[in-house]
C-alpha cells in the first residue's frame, strides 16, 4: 500500500463540478487540469434534453464531430495513472473528451474514468466511447460514478485504491 501512495497521479477534467477532484488532486499532492472546449459552454448549451441544444446536439454527432479544445501543453512524464472526469452525456463521454484524447499521447498510461450523472450508475458506455481514442498500450479502466457528496479524504482514499 505504501508503493501505492508514491505514485504521481494526474487529474484531467471536463465539467462545472471538477472541485471535487480538484480537491482529492490538492489533498495527495497530485496535479489536476482541465479540458477546455475553445467555445465555452453556457447553461443553455448543457439542457441535454433540449433537441436544440448545443450538448444533445455534440451527443448525436459525437462520433463524426469533435468541438474544438484550447491547446494547451501537457507534460505527463512521470505521471503512470491518469484520472480522467467528466459529466456522462447520452450514455457515454462528451466527444469533448474524445477530442482531447486524441490530441495528446496517453501511450503506456493507465486511464481512470471517472463520471457524475444525472440517471446512470454505469460507465461502461464512456469506457467504450473513449476506446478508439487513445493508442493500444493505453489502459482505459472503468472507475466510479461519482454522484452525492464526497470529502476529500473519500476521494483520496478512493484513488488510492482504484485500479
Amino acid at each position: 500500500m505504501e508503493a501505492q501512495n508514491e505514485q504521481k497521479f494526474s487529474y484531467l477534467l471536463f465539467g462545472c463540478w471538477s472541485h471535487e477532484a480538484e480537491s482529492a488532486a490538492a489533498c495527495r499532492g497530485d496535479r489536476s487540469g482541465e479540458i477546455e472546449p475553445v467555445k465555452k459552454y453556457t447553461k443553455a448549451d448543457l439542457l441535454w434534453m433540449n433537441p436544440l441544444s448545443r450538448s444533445f446536439r455534440e451527443v448525436a454527432t459525437r462520433k463524426s464531430k469533435r468541438p474544438e479544445i484550447v491547446d494547451k501543453e501537457l507534460d505527463l512524464t512521470g505521471y503512470d495513472k491518469i484520472f480522467l472526469g467528466f459529466p456522462i452525456w447520452g450514455w457515454a463521454a462528451p466527444s469533448i473528451v474524445n477530442a482531447f484524447l486524441e490530441k495528446h499521447d496517453f501511450s503506456g498510461k493507465t486511464i481512470v474514468v471517472f463520471a457524475t450523472s444525472g440517471g446512470t450508475m454505469k460507465l461502461d458506455g464512456s469506457v467504450k466511447s473513449l476506446k478508439p481514442s487513445v493508442s493500444e498500450t493505453a489502459v482505459l479502466k472503468e472507475g466510479k460514478v461519482l454522484n452525492g457528496e464526497w470529502t476529500k479524504e473519500a476521494l483520496a482514499e478512493w484513488a488510492d485504491n482504484a485500479c
